[in-house]
């Protein structure tokens, strides 16, 4: 099983990303996929989840701000980042959930300068 995440880097506070994910060795469409994030010396965060039924969940620090999607015909995952500021500064996980089959991919920097 294989999580490629994609699209990180370097942006201006105000500005915007899009972050992929594209997966491999899983039948995509049956997981639900999630992006987290990790900020140096602090905990994991949840950022937001895409049911396999499109249902979309996410934490009051993004909502309205990041959209996430996802295509099941290119087993990718999406995460669409507006309004960027210096507390989204952090290294970006993607996550396939279905029952107990948990699987990370290897994350991609985002970096938001003031």
């Amino acid at each position: 099983v294989q999580l490629q995440a994609s699209g990180g880097g370097l942006v201006q506070a105000g500005g915007s990303l899009r972050l992929s994910c594209a997966a491999s060795g899983i039948i995509f469409s049956l997981y639900a996929m999630n992006w987290y994030r990790q900020a140096p010396g602090k905990q994991r965060e949840w950022v937001a989840t895409i049911t396999r039924g499109g249902s979309k969940n996410y934490p009051d620090s993004v909502k309205g701000r990041f959209t996430i999607s996802r295509d099941n015909a290119k087993n990718t995952v999406y995460l669409q980042m507006n309004s960027l500021n210096a507390e989204d500064t952090a290294v970006y996980y993607c996550n396939a959930v279905m029952g107990p089959s948990n699987y990370w991919g290897q994350g991609t920097q985002v970096t938001v300068s003031s």
